[in-house]
């Protein structure tokens, strides 16, 4: 593709043929649709956009003639036709023979005919229109009048430089464009690159052999040596080093990786050596979901582009109008020589450029998608940026999101005698749930000692609330939250456990507030967000957590059905952002106007979220807002010169300021200017 039109013609020819969910991204290559089962064949897909003119590239295969063949081969025929034109301007008349001119000029109008008018003809039958329509016109008309010039012998009539250096000069643009636009692209490329070829396995006698990274499964034993990539997500058997995770999460600091610990695939081991257990195939490593998620993120389309692209649809039929009713007013209103009228006429063509409309918001996005990736920050959908920008209320869930999470048993208080039965009874009752309390305290009641065996059944865990069970005499066994266990307890404590109905034992918890989540107030504060927090813990607990963080506001001993309607009022009053890690709080990620997760978090709440903080850090947040906003700015400064240099162009085409020439130049860089504040985002302080 030459253009951000071309992608629009494409778009329309595939919805046409029945296609859905159709994106087609200009910047990257890439085309991504749904097709349903009545739609037509994938080889007569590929077919038809062929025969638009444009080529479907498999199995990376480029084309012989290329952009940058076609550019250099019309630029050896025009630069002489060029040269001439600018020596007869001074003066020194060389080349003034028209049959030479116009041997000159016609090879590299019939490459431009085949390359704008290929496109341009099937976007005609597409009955849809693009840029190269205008300069297909613009060019033939300048060749065809030089033509007729010719054949009467009139040197007044001759324009094959104009007609030669519109073609090569849009070639040229189209040149410079793509170099740019891959520059916005370089994230994905980053990331790609990450991506390991090979493994180390440990075969079951010892042996290592290399092996292609695409062959191992889950459970194979790899060895990772320093200096190594780690091939694929795993867990850490033996052994200790120092990981480089920077391009995953956006953590500059090597992180320490001991036994049992998660490691990513892709990441760099910087010291050490480590034996690792393969948790994932290469196709479901956290990077290849990453680069997917990239990608999906890029090809999607905010609001704001939808409205620029309906404008570009009526874009080329009124710069025709105006084109036409340049040259009949120029020639009956103002008596100017028709072919100073077809110069203006021409100049109207090919200074025009819907390019720049249909570039500002994708070219901002690939960077503004790409800028968050190399943070450690995912979004889901190019929408979720400029939405995010506007968010107002931010919602935390307090245990794991603003507290570190690592629960700590402070006492332990028993209702019943058989102490040591009740701690091995919870600490099989709390594997089975995926609250972060659960996680810790199953962890602290595991590193004890001669705990009996216990037989507990039935275990069934009900989010935000706690975990049933059933022991070997078939007694109900309950442990959780005071309203799902103790409804009628008056103690500080945090956790809950009964039998038959009857406390026997409750646990008071001691958490700390994560060190970045008083900056991050801050922040937020600072830019005009009203902060709360909603949580299902203790009156207590959630009003002190919000007093020391300066919270505007604060919900307490909350079901997941409460923080859904919370979320729905506040929704309702302002664009709002839900920021979770658990099961319980997946229901009100997925109602907020924007669901935020930890990627430590569950999988279902991450499933629920359009946002996705690696590491579990808050700090990305901040960094989130101001990447989003920034975006946001820089997709609006594109559009505001995208539709001033039309406004301001095509007039002064129209009142024959600009010969085609200059137009054809002006309008080559018209993209790159935009292509450029769009990469200027990728080093812009925040």
């Amino acid at each position: 593709m030459d253009c951000a039109s071309c992608a629009s013609n494409i778009t329309k020819f595939l919805e046409k043929k029945g296609l859905q969910q159709v994106n087609v991204n200009f910047s990257s290559g890439d085309v991504a649709f749904e097709q349903p089962i009545d739609a037509v064949p994938l080889e007569l897909v590929v077919a038809g956009i062929n025969r638009l003119g444009y080529h479907v590239v498999q199995d990376n295969q480029i084309p012989f003639w290329t952009l940058d063949r076609k550019l250099i081969f019309c630029a050896i025929f025009t630069v002489p036709l060029l040269g001439s034109h600018l020596l007869m301007m001074a003066g020194i008349h060389v080349l003034e023979n028209g049959w030479a001119q116009f041997a000159l000029a016609l090879p590299v109008y019939i490459v431009g005919f085949l390359h704008f008018g290929k496109t341009s003809l099937g976007a005609l039958r597409n009955r849809s229109t693009h840029m190269d329509i205008l300069i297909f016109i613009g060019s033939t008309a300048a060749f065809v009048y030089s033509t007729i010039g010719l054949l009467k012998n009139d040197p007044n009539l001759y324009f094959f430089e104009t007609s030669a250096t519109i073609i090569t000069l849009v070639l040229l643009g189209n040149w410079f464009e793509k170099r740019a636009v891959k520059q916005t692209t370089s994230a994905i490329e980053d990331m790609t690159k990450l991506q390991v070829e090979f493994a180390k396995k440990i075969m079951p006698s010892g042996t290592v052999v290399t092996i292609e990274a695409s062959e191992v499964l889950p459970g194979d034993w790899l060895q990772v040596n320093e200096g190594d990539k780690i091939p694929v997500d795993g867990t850490v058997l033996k052994g200790s080093a120092e990981v480089d995770e920077s391009m995953l999460t956006g953590e500059s600091l090597p992180v320490s990786r001991l036994p049992d610990d998660r490691v990513l695939g892709g990441s760099l081991v910087s010291s050490g050596s480590l034996t690792i257990a393969a948790t994932a195939t290469t196709l479901d490593t956290t990077l290849s979901q990453m680069i997917e998620l990239v990608k999906s993120a890029q090809i999607n389309k905010p609001d704001i582009q939808r409205l620029a692209d309906r404008i570009s649809g009526y874009f080329v039929p009124i710069v025709l109008a105006i084109s036409i009713l340049t040259f009949f007013v120029s020639v009956f209103f103002f008596s100017i020589a028709p072919q100073q009228a077809m110069l203006n006429a021409i100049a109207v063509l090919v200074i025009s450029c819907p390019c720049a409309m249909g570039l500002a918001t994708p070219t901002a996005v690939m960077v503004g998608v790409g800028r968050l990736a190399k943070n450690g920050i995912l979004v889901k959908g190019a929408q979720t940026i400029e939405v995010f920008a506007g968010i107002k209320n931010f919602v935390f869930d307090k245990t794991g999101t603003l507290t570190n999470g690592d629960f700590k048993i402070k006492r332990i208080n028993y209702f019943a005698e058989n102490q040591a039965e009740i701690r091995a009874m919870m600490q099989k009752m709390e594997r089975h749930s995926s609250h972060p309390i659960a996680h810790s305290l199953m962890k602290e009641l595991a590193s004890e000692q001669g705990l009996p065996k216990v037989t507990v059944s039935k275990i069934q865990e009900i989010k935000g609330q706690g975990v049933t069970a059933m022991d070997a005499d078939g007694n109900e066994l309950r442990l959780g939250s005071r309203r799902f266990v103790a409804p009628d307890d008056t103690s500080n404590d945090s956790l809950f456990f009964a039998k038959k109905g009857a406390l026997i034992a409750s646990v008071e918890i001691e958490d700390e507030i994560k060190p970045e989540a008083g900056p991050l107030m801050d922040f937020l504060r600072i830019n005009g967000c009203r902060t709360i927090l909603l949580s299902g813990d203790r009156f207590a607990k959630v009003s002190q957590v919000a007093i020391d963080l300066g919270m505007d506001d604060y919900h307490a001993e909350k079901l997941p059905s409460d923080k859904l309607e919370i979320i729905k009022r506040l929704s309702a009053e302002a664009p709002t952002a839900m920021i979770g890690d658990g099961i319980n709080d997946a229901p009100a990620l997925a109602q907020a106007t924007i669901g935020v997760s930890l990627s430590n978090a569950s999988q279902v709440a991450m499933q629920s979220a359009q946002i996705i903080l690696l590491n579990g850090n808050l700090d990305r947040l901040a960094k989130a807002l101001a990447i989003s906003t920034a975006t946001l700015q820089t997709i609006k400064q594109n559009l505001f010169w995208a539709f001033a240099y039309n406004v301001v162009a095509i007039p002064v085409a129209a009142m024959g300021f600009l010969n085609p020439t200059w137009g054809a130049l002006f309008m080559a860089f018209s993209d790159v200017v935009v292509i450029g504040n769009s990469i200027r985002l990728k080093s812009r302080r925040l």
